[in-house]
């Protein structure tokens, strides 16, 4: 499978003794939406500036389309996308005026303004200031700028940072529709598990510097260890101290996480549970992109 993004071993310091990335390679396949994970601090907004060359790396570790990172400065940023931290946008131009400002420096027909405007469902407000726009209007606007020059890929930090449910749903529909129907690869870097995992082809767990996980999600969930169920119960942390078991913790104060070593032992734990006294109120399975990336990032 042809890899849109590449990087060989990628160590990046600020500092002699600030190792921020420690040889990290990571392959975003052609066609997919990569969801970068990981702590705060863990290196995710670092590789994502060192792949777009905001900041500088002296060895070739890193490809993008099957070539050089280096040797394809600055004519690689016709090819793609970006939004690194904060969208850059003028508050005192409306949204059209910002993308006419950006076509011209992309060398842009204006017709592509019209286009984008529809990709992002704000043809109705594109005279209204930018300043006057909603957070999840704004990051729409944001991704349309980065859109301008139908870009083979995108990268965005945080796209729904701060955004409300509504304005998460409509940027997630959003990066769907430009993966499915547009076959443009996203790279997206997130703290929202939930949202990662309702659109992503593959992932990428990224802890200290170092690379955890990379693959699919199915692959992800064949990794993870064990059966987890979560058992909601009166008195989780005094339950959890006097059963005193290897698989079981404290979740929060009104349930426990058991990890199992398949399903046919769930009825055994239950019976175990109610012989000691314990009061359950609910037992469900654990399964989901969270649990796997606490598993992995645990000893952050």
């Amino acid at each position: 499978m042809e890899n849109i993004i590449q990087t060989n071993s990628l160590t990046f310091s600020y500092s002699k003794t600030l190792k921020v990335l420690d040889n990290i390679s990571i392959n975003v396949p052609k066609g997919s939406i990569y969801g970068f994970l990981g702590p705060n601090g863990a290196g995710k907004s670092t590789t994502m500036s060192l792949i777009t060359g905001l900041l500088p790396v002296e060895e070739n570790t890193i490809k993008m389309f099957n070539e050089p990172l280096n040797n394809q400065l600055p004519e690689m940023f016709s090819r793609i996308g970006s939004i690194v931290e904060s969208p850059s946008l003028y508050g005192h131009l409306t949204g059209k005026e910002n993308l006419k400002y950006f076509a011209k420096l992309k060398n842009v027909t204006p017709e592509r303004i019209d286009e984008v405007l529809e990709t992002v469902r704000l043809t109705e407000s594109a005279n209204r200031k930018a300043k006057e726009y909603s957070l999840g209007m704004k990051q729409r606007l944001a991704i349309a700028l980065a859109l301008l020059g139908k870009p083979d890929l995108l990268l965005l930090d945080e796209p729904v940072n701060g955004l409300d449910p509504a304005g998460i749903v409509e940027i997630r529909e959003l990066l769907v529709r430009l993966n499915q129907e547009d076959g443009v690869t996203i790279f997206v870097s997130s703290h929202l598990l939930s949202e990662i995992e309702k659109m992503c082809t593959h992932i990428g767990i990224i802890n200290q510097g170092k690379l955890k996980f990379e693959g699919t999600m199915k692959e992800l969930s064949e990794q993870s260890s064990g059966y987890q169920i979560r058992v909601a119960i009166k008195g989780a942390s005094r339950w959890v101290k006097e059963l005193a078991q290897e698989n079981m913790r404290l979740h929060n104060e009104n349930e426990i996480t058991v990890t199992l070593n398949n399903k046919s032992e769930v009825p055994n734990l239950i019976n175990m549970l109610v012989g000691k006294g314990v009061e359950i109120y609910e037992v469900k399975i654990i399964d989901g992109l969270e649990e796997w990336f606490i598993q992995l990032t645990k000893n952050n």
